[in-house]
């Protein structure tokens, strides 16, 4: 009897306190219909806190008593069918469906949209857009990414869209084989309010990929796995929210037809994946902005997710070098020596960088004149060896210089630019700079004209030649004046974030910015930050710009490329480093790389030797690692990983050609350079969980080692022919796996059947590898075919979209044929030798030499002997 008098009072308080705490009338519990509900279909009706069994019921929610084996099980759920949104008004529209959905009972979240808009449109053949909004209040909604897509035109979608039967849900249907791709057909958990919405989808199968940026492996798990999406300055670590926002997924079904679906929203995210399979979405702000793509491959998803969110930026031909770079190298002729002794062991390093070291009091846009003097002289030594300079930018600049004496603070004042707080003074907070920091706000209007001059100015002094902005998640690690007690900072619903608060080592979540409030916008910063300093570096330099960036977001491809990160020299780092980069290739952004040997802690000369081989194969390979920690430049770590250094990277260089053409492709296709298996084999399931080979483009496996010194790895070859890149010996695979002899020198590479690979001599600098003679290594396939393409220009320039040579390589049988289907001003190398693999007469494995093969000869033809 206590019990139940208990229950009725607290029963009573929440009904007559319903209408200003907006706790919802609790609905009878339905107990029979309860435990009919099967535990991988449970949707959570109690997600911000432990809920109890009172609290639950009060919502008219089934509860069941915890089971603590699995985790993640909501003990807390819906009913079949509970009451949400209705559909009221449903009318087809040009190109789409206009429809109002109504809600019959208060959500137990505060302010609730009572009646909300869905707006359906048929974006394309592929593409439909999915608008839920509250028609009588403008809500934020992100410009980033801008999307510029077509009129609508469709003539042959692949989906259809369903309304369910009963009005309370609807879904995307794939016409060919009545998959449903995206269902929301049970809306019992849909909730629109204030600053909690929240929608599950089911899903057509567990083989999902994307959602990121954390430290996860590529296919993701369906076993009640949460995922955070706030922007975060923290070490990649398990179940943690770090440095990006990407709300996209590809999803490979069991018929091997994929889908994608992006959620364009900027405000603090979760995704709940649970085994039935299905997906839930909770966002503390914005609308539901949803983008479904039909596919029907993961390749045709991919290309349609960056219609929306933009293609890749061109980088220029010398990123594709490798970077040295540390924290901690505390003075200019400690640079040079690391440097000079990495040179004269011959590694091949094209970019110099330096850390924050170089700063004056570790302020923005200052030289330390006594570490740091004749660093100009530097850059220009450098660049007269054919090599780069890039310096590190942190968003924050010193806010508590002497008056006159620090411009990139006197002039934002000036301008206007730095975010505020609630009473509308400049915003304080501490980063690296002595005393306090001010934090420029890239939205405002005149964040261009303001940043342009910073970097211009200290550009006219050092002639660095590329920027890698670090912090900008915006990371704070001070508050002075502290936090208001606001719902902003403190909302009923706190996202699972690393340190527990919104502000957590960032900003107020009430600071001002011109797009809005820090609350709606902060996933943004980084990605706006990325987007002007892209813009001003080219106009500064005349050529490509070239940004690295820690925080990014949905589109940050278009701007620049980015790192991994502050991981650990472990081992399990360099495995999580493969779907890592891999995720942003998913993503569109395929300028990307882990830092080889890892970032924090003492990397060992096993682990580097490995680390190393393996980042000569990120797109983006740099060395790099954190202050009074051991030196691990290649040099440093001694004559093995000097030597396995080098026999990795002159393959790097080596397949320079192929990279950049790569590259190319990504930028006006939205293909992928580092690219999953299960991207290009999506017909072999064998494929769907390996994160620890990848390929570049079509034709080159890589297999890394990646555990300490064992005599053999195992490496899966889909079904085909693939040849062993460095002896060229030939292994037919049915989509087998193959056990596979290492030594330390080298990482395992394997060539595919059926593709055409441009190569170059490699060489100390990229420049020089531009000068070399270009062979061909043509690896036909099992009916003695093989095709590719290359790409090339001057490597710079901002237009690569008509000055360019394009060639087409095509063999068949005994014959190879080139044709130019473009033709640029910058003189492409001569091809002067044809390698042969897999050819059954005397030429196979063999070099034809060519008398010179010159783009005026084109179309040509290579013959070799018939058998």
């Amino acid at each position: 009897m206590k019990v139940l008098k208990r229950r009725f009072i607290f029963l009573f308080i929440v009904f007559y306190m319903s209408e200003t705490l907006a706790i919802n009338i609790p609905q009878i519990v339905d107990v029979p219909q309860c435990a009919n509900v099967p535990e991988n279909e449970r949707l959570d009706c109690y997600p911000q806190t432990n809920a109890n069994q009172e609290e639950c019921e009060a919502r008219g929610c089934c509860w069941i008593e915890p089971n603590e084996s699995v985790k993640g099980l909501p003990y807390c759920f819906y009913q079949p069918k509970a009451e949400s949104y209705k559909f009221t008004n449903v009318t087809e529209i040009p190109d789409g469906i206009n429809a109002f959905l109504e809600r019959s009972s208060k959500s137990p979240y505060p302010s609730d949209v009572s009646v909300i808009q869905l707006i359906v449109t048929y974006q394309s053949d592929t593409t439909l857009r999915l608008k839920i909004i509250d028609p009588n209040r403008q809500r934020f909604e992100t410009p980033f990414p801008e999307v510029n897509l077509p009129t609508p035109k469709t003539e042959n979608p692949l989906y259809k869209f369903v309304l369910g039967d009963d009005k309370q849900g609807f879904k995307i249907v794939r016409r060919s084989d009545n998959t449903s791709v995206f269902d929301v057909s049970d809306l019992s958990n849909f909730i629109y309010s204030n600053q909690f919405l929240q929608i599950t989808t089911k899903l057509p199968s567990s083989n999902i990929y994307g959602l990121g940026e954390q430290r996860k492996h590529l296919k993701l798990s369906t076993d009640w796995n949460r995922i955070t999406l706030f922007n975060h300055d923290t070490a990649p670590q398990d179940h943690v929210n770090i440095y990006g926002t990407h709300p996209f997924y590809l999803l490979v079904e069991d018929t091997s037809n994929a889908n994608g679906v992006f959620l364009k929203n900027s405000n603090g995210l979760e995704l709940i994946l649970q085994p039935s399979p299905a997906l839930t979405y909770r966002a503390i702000g914005g609308i539901l902005d949803f983008y479904v793509f039909l596919g029907p491959t993961p390749s045709d998803v991919l290309k349609q997710y960056q219609e929306v969110v933009g293609k890749p930026k061109m980088p220029p031909f010398w990123s594709l070098g490798f970077h040295l770079c540390r924290w901690g190298i505390n003075d200019l002729e400690t640079t040079k020596k690391v440097l000079q002794r990495n040179l004269d062991a011959g590694i091949p390093v094209e970019v110099q960088w330096n850390d924050l070291d170089y700063m004056d009091k570790h302020n923005d846009f200052t030289i330390n004149k006594t570490a740091f003097a004749g660093l100009p002289e530097f850059v220009q030594d450098l660049h007269r060896q054919g090599r780069r300079y890039v310096i590190l930018i942190d968003p924050g600049v010193s806010g508590s210089e002497e008056l006159g004496s620090y411009p990139p603070y006197d002039r934002g004042v000036e301008l206007d630019v730095f975010v505020k707080n609630t009473t509308d003074q400049i915003f304080i907070g501490k980063v690296w700079n002595l005393v306090s920091t001010v934090f420029p706000d890239f939205t405002h209007p005149n964040a261009y004209t303001y940043w342009k001059e910073m970097l211009k100015q200290f550009h006219d002094v050092v002639p660095f030649d590329g920027a890698w902005i670090d912090m900008n998640e915006v990371s704070n690690s001070e508050f002075p004046y502290g936090c208001p007690d606001s719902d902003l900072d403190h909302p009923m619903y706190q996202l699972h974030t690393e340190g527990g608060t919104l502000q957590e080592k960032t900003l107020c979540m009430t600071a001002k910015q011109h797009l809005g409030v820090h609350y709606d916008v902060h996933n943004l910063y980084g990605i706006s930050e990325a987007n002007i300093t892209s813009r001003a570096l080219s106009e500064i330099l005349g050529e490509r710009s070239f940004i690295i960036s820690r925080s990014t977001f949905a589109g940050q491809g278009r701007y620049g490329g980015h790192w991994g990160g502050d991981v650990y020299s472990t081992w399990d780092e360099l495995r999580y480093s493969i779907p890592h980069l891999l995720d942003f290739s998913l993503f569109g952004v395929p300028l990307m790389g882990s830092d080889i040997c890892g970032f924090n802690d003492n990397t060992t000369e096993e682990l580097c030797n490995r680390w190393m081989q393996l980042g000569a194969f990120y797109p983006f390979s740099r060395n790099h690692n954190s202050e009074k920690l051991r030196d691990q430049d290649p040099v440093a770590m001694g004559e093995q990983v000097v030597r396995s250094s080098l026999k990795a990277l002159r393959v790097r260089y080596s397949l320079l050609p192929y990279l950049y053409t790569l590259f190319w492709y990504a930028s006006q296709e939205g293909t992928t350079v580092a690219r999953p298996l299960v991207v290009e084999f999506p017909n072999d399931p064998n494929t769907y969980d390996i994160d620890t080979t990848f390929l570049w483009g079509s034709a080159l496996l890589i297999a890394p080692v990646l555990e300490d010194n064992p005599s053999s790895i195992s490496v899966y070859l889909p079904k085909g022919r693939w040849y062993n890149f460095y002896n060229r010996t030939l292994l037919e695979s049915v989509g087998e796996s193959f056990n596979i002899s290492t030594d330390r020198d080298t990482i395992p590479l394997f060539l595919r059947g059926g593709l055409i690979v441009p190569m170059q001599s490699p060489a100390a600098t990229t420049e020089e590898v531009r000068k070399s003679d270009i062979k061909l290594l043509v690896a036909l396939d099992e009916n003695g075919k093989a095709k590719g393409n290359m790409y090339w220009d001057d490597g710079l320039s901002l237009d690569v979209s008509s000055d360019y040579t394009l060639l087409e390589l095509n063999a068949l049988q005994n014959t190879l044929e080139l044709t130019s289907l473009n033709k640029g001003s910058t003189g492409l190398p001569k091809i002067t030798s044809v390698e042969i693999l897999g050819s059954s007469n005397g030429v196979n494995n063999k070099s034809i030499l060519i008398d010179n093969l010159s783009i005026d000869s084109y179309p040509a033809k290579v013959t070799w002997p018939m058998t």
